[in-house]
């Protein structure tokens, strides 16, 4: 006789966007086979910081549940982002106004999805600085490889009105209305249950595991797998775990934010489709416009300044009145859990691991744990090859996408106020220095990824190589870094550096079909809401 050593009962702690991305996600993958509870306390409040997200949203999370991009936008109040904007990250001062930089050019520059086109394999950004590195007139970077800066600058949509794509983008929404609407179709669709309750304690068993969650009201809810989505309390890993917290502030400061929703005047002003990062004194501001308003949040470090010095700043780059201003104000902690995975406890979201938003990657880190976990989901052995191999593959997440954020802030040529300079001389991770060598050096970070097709497909490969050439050159040199040379490699080709010229100029090509026939971002939203 076979013995049933499957999961039956899983059992999830926290109704933010976390849990419900969860429930839901588990709900189509183990295909009814376990029964999946959600827990959450009305009374615990929801961070909803993260309101931005990366372009493999739909494909490796939505179409997964079935759940067609339009039906969820309109539900979320989403609409489209195609780029990070920083804006005043190489000029001494603040303000959502754009400065010139010392090399007279306005001082923004765009990280976005578009793929960097490549010739004889090698990306077009190596071609551009062959360019700049033998003095001849180019635009910057972003404009002279990608199509969609002119499109953004212009504030247009980046699909027609039929509905087509233009180029890739990710979205913008309000993070309680996706965890209410995923709510919605986990409970009524998918058959998961929902409790409203707080927890009170934690039971575990001899062997160390989690057995059962004693409730404020009563209930003990067991369970064979818990999954932690209670935020950075972390009160299933780190509390009844013990699971230690590696704390990362010695890499990144920032430690705090303020934030509010400001109204737009979207029929004068436009709907920009791309996040705002704006450079401040001791942080930095984010921007996510969607219809009649923009949210925003200053993210800044609390060993540089007080709560209330960063409430002042966020009001008085919007003109906002500090008094009657609602803020949310928010502590977090930089870093991830020493293991994600212990026993029959996964954590997932905050109470995982947290990087400030700079790059939009909390929701990302959501879904691509939820991935990782259907991947090696467990029987009632909990073999430990499946946990340690989840557990490594959250660490290389995290860690990779780490660095990133970190080369945003040691790049940056900014040294005006005390948290611009201590960034300078943070720790360096020995995978920061190597990708800094290679980008000096003149060869690309991380393999390029330009097939369409298999980047949208194949989430598994991406997830191991998300931070690919084209998003460190992005950063690097739209901060005024750049190699110290050619890449070596290209130097030999003189008839591909002549041939790339047709590349730059398909890229020209596409910009001006893009410009001329592109609904303004405000106009395909409205009609998209029905507004």
């Amino acid at each position: 006789m076979t013995t049933d050593n499957r999961i039956k009962e899983v059992v999830i702690l926290g109704g933010g966007t976390a849990g419900w991305m969860t429930a839901s996600y588990l709900g189509k993958a183990l295909q009814g086979s376990a029964r999946i509870t959600v827990m959450a306390a009305p009374s615990i409040p929801k961070i909803g910081v993260g309101e931005a997200t990366i372009p493999n949203l739909q494909k490796a999370f939505f179409d997964y549940l079935g759940i067609a991009e339009d039906e969820w936008m309109r539900e979320c109040n989403a609409a489209f982002k195609m780029a990070i904007k920083f804006i005043n990250w190489r000029t001494p001062g603040e303000g959502a106004a754009i400065p010139r930089a010392l090399d007279g050019r306005p001082d923004y520059f765009y990280h976005q999805f578009g793929l960097l086109p490549e010739h004889d394999q090698i990306p077009l950004s190596h071609y551009w600085y062959h360019k700049v590195s033998r003095g001849e007139p180019v635009p910057a970077y972003d404009h002279a490889c990608f199509a969609e800066p002119a499109i953004m600058d212009a504030k247009l949509a980046p699909r027609w009105l039929d509905g087509q794509r233009a180029t890739r983008y990710a979205w913008h929404f309000d993070a309680h209305l996706v965890a209410d609407f995923l709510r919605r179709f986990a409970t009524t669709r998918q058959g998961v249950h929902y409790v409203e309750d707080e927890l009170v304690g934690v039971n575990r068993g001899p062997d160390g595991a989690i057995e059962s969650l004693a409730t404020e009201s009563g209930r003990v809810l067991k369970g064979d797998l818990f999954i932690d989505c209670s935020g950075f309390r972390g009160a299933l890993i780190n509390k009844a775990m013990g699971e230690p917290f590696i704390d990362m502030n010695d890499l990144l400061l920032c430690d705090s934010a303020v934030a509010t929703a400001v109204p737009n005047d979207d029929e004068r002003d436009g709907i920009e489709p791309y996040t705002s990062a704006i450079a401040m004194k001791s942080g930095w501001t984010w921007k996510i416009p969607m219809l009649t308003r923009f949210g925003t949040g200053y993210v800044y470090s609390s060993k540089f300044s007080r709560e209330d010095e960063a409430a002042l700043d966020l009001c008085r780059l919007w003109g906002l009145d500090p008094e009657r201003t609602p803020l949310n104000k928010i502590r977090f902690r930089v870093g991830r859990n020493r293991r994600a995975w212990v026993k029959n406890c996964v954590s997932i979201g905050l109470a995982s691991c947290f990087l400030e938003p700079l790059e939009s990657t909390g929701i990302y880190f959501i879904y691509a744990a939820i991935y990782q976990l259907a991947k090696h989901f467990p029987d009632k052995h909990f073999d430990p090859v499946l946990v340690d191999r989840f557990n490594r593959e959250i660490e290389t997440m995290f860690d990779d996408t780490r660095d990133f954020i970190q080369a945003h802030f040691y790049v940056c040529p900014r040294t005006d106020t005390p948290f611009w300079k201590a960034n300078k001389s943070l720790t360096k991770t020995e995978s920061f220095k190597e990708k800094i060598a290679l980008y000096r050096a003149g060869m690309p970070v991380n393999q390029p990824v330009t097939d369409e097709t298999n980047y949208y497909g194949n989430f598994e490969a991406e997830f191991r190589n998300f931070w690919t050439n084209s998003n460190y050159y992005a950063i690097f040199a739209g901060l005024g870094l750049l190699p110290e040379r050619p890449m070596p490699a290209l130097t030999y080709k003189t008839a591909s550096i002549a041939e790339a010229e047709a590349v730059f100029a398909r890229v020209e090509q596409k910009r001006r079909h893009l410009l001329s026939t592109l609904p303004s971002n405000y106009q395909f939203l409205r009609q998209l809401h029905g507004k």
